[in-house]
């Protein structure tokens, strides 16, 4: 099995990413693509990280996922820095025999990277900067993968 994790400042190419996992057993590949909202008075979002600690954590949570299901490659790209309204953030690409198995473990990884990945944010809007506080509904859309 193919594991991509990338941590970087730039932009990414989809279709680039995607045909890395397009191998001769592929059955399907599912992807997240999340980028910045344009919400209200929100002039930036720039995201932080511990170099090498996030790095192991979303492997933690790859090897997770290959237990549930198999797998045959996963890309995660996330970007750092400061991003606008309408940039790339992240990109999550499953590759699997069979639909099924690429479209739930992309998501428990996206849902995963919310909660469980060291990421901070801070917002810049027209009033201030401020960090974002973890959402109720991202541990909940987690919560649904214990015991699973």
């Amino acid at each position: 099995m193919t594991v991509r994790i990338v941590i970087q400042r730039d932009d990414f190419d989809i279709s680039a990413e995607i045909s890395k996992l397009d191998g001769e057993d592929t059955g399907a590949v599912a992807t997240f693509t999340g980028k910045v909202r344009k919400d209200g008075d929100l002039v930036a979002l720039t995201l932080e990280h511990y170099p090498h600690m996030t790095e192991r954590e979303i492997g933690r949570i790859v090897e997770d996922a290959q237990g549930r299901w198999p797998l045959l490659g996963v890309t995660i790209l996330h970007r750092i820095g400061r991003l606008l309204p309408g940039d790339r953030i992240v990109l999550v690409a499953v590759a699997a025999k069979h639909r099924g198995a690429a479209f739930e473990a992309c998501q428990f990884l996206m849902d995963y990277l919310k909660t469980r990945a060291p990421f901070w944010k801070e917002e810049e809007r027209s009033g201030g900067r401020h960090w974002v506080a973890a959402r109720h509904s991202d541990d909940a859309a987690a919560e649904r993968w214990r015991g699973t």
